[in-house]
C-alpha cells in the first residue's frame, strides 16, 4: 500500500491528496453518483455567505475552446440553511469537509465564519478573496495587499479552525499576498482561482455572458498555475495547494512535484465527473511503479537547480 496521506497542519490531515474545488461540485453531495467521496481526500464546498444569494443573472456560464468562462456570481442556500440540510449528510461521508466562505464586506467574512466554526464537522475554511465575477467584495480583498492583511488578521482571531486562503492570479506579484497569508496566521494557502476572460458570438453580435467578463478556468490556465504555485511555495512556508487545470493523474502529479501539498481539481469535474477517484488512483499506481512509498517523498522533489 503506498501512503498517500498529506499534513496541512492545524489539524487538517488528509487521507489524500485530492480535493474537490470549490463550485465545480456543488455541496459534494452531488459526487455521490459517481464515486464514495471516502476516495478522495476532501471537499471544497460551494462559496457560502451568511446569507442566500441567487447570484449573477445568465447566461453566466460559456464554454470556449480550451476551458469555460463563468459569471454565476457566488449563488449559494446560505450558512444557515447549509448546517441544516446539507452538513448532517456530509458529515456521513468520511472525507474532510473544508467551507469555502465569502463575503462583501470585512464584517460579513467575519460573521459567517463566526457563525460555522461552532460546527464541529467543518475540518476548515477555504476563504474566498478572489472571485472575478461579482461586482463588489471579494476580488477587492484578494488584489489589496493591505485588505488581506486586515482580513486574514481578524479571520484567525476569529476561528480556530484550519484558514485557508484562496488568492486571485489576477494581480502583479500573487508570492506579495502569500506573504501577507503566512504573517497574518493563515494556515494554508491554495491557487490559483480563475483568470479573467471573456467570450463573444459573432452570430449574435453578444457577449456570451451576461456580465461581458467571468472566471477562465480549465486546462489552459495549468502553465499560469503551475507557475504561480512554485513562486508561492518558494515564497512561504505554509502549505500551498495547487488549483488550475488539472484534469488527470499525471496535471497533478506536476503540482505535488513542484512542492504542492495537495491538489484541488475544478472544471475537470464538468466533462469528467469521476477524475476525483481517478486521480487518486493514478496517483497511487505511478508511485508504486516508481518504488516510491510515501507520496511526501514525490512533493517537492523536483531538480531545482
Amino acid at each position: 500500500m503506498i501512503e498517500l496521506s498529506v499534513d496541512l497542519g492545524r489539524n487538517l490531515k488528509l487521507k489524500n491528496p485530492v480535493l474537490l474545488a470549490s463550485g465545480t461540485c456543488g455541496y459534494g453531495l452531488e459526487f455521490e453518483n459517481f464515486y464514495p467521496l471516502s476516495k478522495i481526500g476532501g471537499i471544497c464546498t460551494k462559496g457560502l455567505s451568511y446569507k442566500p444569494i441567487e447570484g449573477n443573472p445568465t447566461p453566466r456560464i460559456v464554454e470556449t475552446s480550451c476551458g469555460m468562462i463563468n459569471s454565476i456570481g457566488l449563488q449559494n442556500i446560505g450558512a444557515k440553511a447549509f448546517v441544516e440540510e446539507k452538513l448532517p449528510l456530509l458529515a456521513k461521508k468520511d472525507t474532510k469537509i473544508i467551507v469555502n466562505i465569502f463575503g462583501y464586506s470585512l464584517e460579513e467574512y467575519i460573521k459567517v465564519v463566526e457563525f460555522l466554526s461552532e460546527y464541529q464537522e467543518i475540518d476548515g475554511f477555504e476563504v474566498n478573496i478572489s472571485c472575478p465575477n461579482v461586482k463588489k467584495g471579494g476580488i477587492q480583498f484578494g488584489t489589496n495587499p493591505k485588505l488581506t492583511k486586515t482580513l486574514v488578521s481578524k479571520l484567525r482571531k476569529t476561528t480556530e479552525k484550519h484558514l485557508m486562503i484562496k488568492l486571485s492570479p489576477n494581480v502583479t506579484d500573487i508570492t506579495e499576498f502569500a506573504k501577507v497569508c503566512e504573517g497574518e496566521g493563515a494556515d494554508s494557502i491554495s491557487l490559483i482561482n480563475t483568470l479573467l476572460g471573456m467570450a463573444v458570438n459573432i452570430e449574435t453580435k453578444k457577449f456570451s455572458i451576461k456580465r461581458k467578463m467571468g472566471g477562465f478556468s480549465g486546462p489552459a490556465i495549468k502553465p499560469v498555475a503551475l507557475r504561480m504555485v512554485y513562486q508561492c511555495v518558494k515564497a512561504v512556508k505554509i502549505p500551498v495547494i495547487g488549483i488550475g487545470g488539472i484534469s488527470n493523474y499525471k496535471d497533478a502529479l506536476e503540482f505535488l512535484l513542484i512542492g504542492a501539498k495537495a491538489i484541488q481539481i475544478g472544471t475537470a469535474n464538468f466533462f469528467n465527473p469521476s477524475c476525483g477517484k481517478e486521480i487518486v488512483e493514478g496517483i497511487s499506481n505511478f508511485l508504486q511503479n516508481k518504488g516510491i512509498e510515501n507520496i511526501n517523498q514525490w512533493i517537492g522533489s523536483i531538480e531545482d537547480e
